[in-house]
């Protein structure tokens, strides 16, 4: 069986990962793997435990189950996967609750009065209850007839979501491709993408008219949607699947990270990442970086 590898991401630098370094390592002795040394990628913060004669799934699956890892666990995150191929030359990146750290439909209702409505059809719809394409068009429909001045003000509310801009910078120096493929607003998508270094943007457009919101337009960029940018994104670059990256937080997200080679739901909704197969929970999108074996003196502006 081929060398595989766990990674630990502690949540922060403050915190030291020895501990659970030490537990994981007799989770894996348990199921009889063969342990190599253990390999610090950053301080005390993220760490390699390479091993053979256990399948990548089960390891990651013992692993969490010994250290109890979850959102209510302890702050540190846990995947294990084949040593080879680990660095991806292609990224695609889901926008709202990943990169930024704002849902900015919810933003716009703040300012149009009706952040109730929106912010529970918003969280059932990345929660996977209802279908995404029409609860997008329900929110918007909620909006028709406000000013588009509330997407200028929405604008001024978001945030870059920390270590984002080091996942983007780092994957593009190492010579990845960099999408944001997002479920949102090309509004906002557009000016997220450049500010993140994105090589590519791909958003849903909002129409407008007579200076208010009015729609959206059709057909509505989807789960189905950011699937085939990804399978075809990989083909144009002649890369196989296993050579990708896609990170997200929502249930659209989860067709392209089960078919991406490391597919990652971060910080993501209940329903959401037991789906997934690796998930960061406690950690920052650095986290993307040390998962493909990047050390900490590699890692771009973080």
């Amino acid at each position: 069986m081929a060398v595989s590898v766990l990674t630990l991401i502690a949540a922060d630098a403050k915190a030291d990962a020895q501990p659970w370094v030490d537990e994981a390592a007799r989770a894996l002795d348990r199921l009889g793997a063969q342990l190599g040394a253990a390999d610090w990628l950053a301080a005390r913060r993220a760490v390699d435990i390479p091993f053979e004669g256990l399948d990548p799934d089960q390891a990651e699956a013992a692993v969490r189950a010994s250290l109890k890892l979850g959102f209510d666990g302890p702050p540190v995150d846990a995947l294990a996967q084949p040593a080879a191929d680990r660095r991806k030359r292609l990224l695609l990146s889901d926008m709202e609750a990943t990169v930024i750290a704002n849902e900015m439909l919810v933003e716009i209702a703040k300012f149009a009065g009706i952040e109730k409505p929106i912010a529970e059809i918003t969280r059932r719809t990345m929660n996977g209850e209802l279908d995404f394409a029409a609860a997008l068009r329900e929110r918007v429909a909620l909006l028709r007839g406000k000013p588009t001045t509330l997407l200028d003000q929405a604008a001024q509310r978001i945030r870059i979501a920390a270590g984002a801009k080091a996942m983007v910078a780092t994957m593009r120096k190492h010579g990845a491709l960099t999408v944001l493929v997002s479920g949102g607003f090309t509004v906002f998508a557009h000016p997220v993408a450049e500010r993140l270094g994105f090589d590519r943007a791909f958003a849903n457009r909002l129409v407008t008219e007579n200076g208010a919101i009015a729609g959206v337009a059709e057909p509505v960029l989807n789960r189905d949607s950011k699937l085939a940018t990804l399978t075809q994104t990989a083909a144009e670059r002649g890369l196989k699947l296993v050579d990708t990256l896609a990170i997200g937080d929502g249930a659209n997200d989860l067709p392209m990270i089960g078919a991406a080679g490391l597919g990652i739901a971060f910080h993501s909704h209940p329903n959401v990442a037991p789906r997934a197969r690796h998930r960061i929970d406690h950690a920052d999108l650095t986290a993307a970086l040390f998962a493909q074996g990047y050390r900490q003196d590699e890692i771009v502006g973080d």
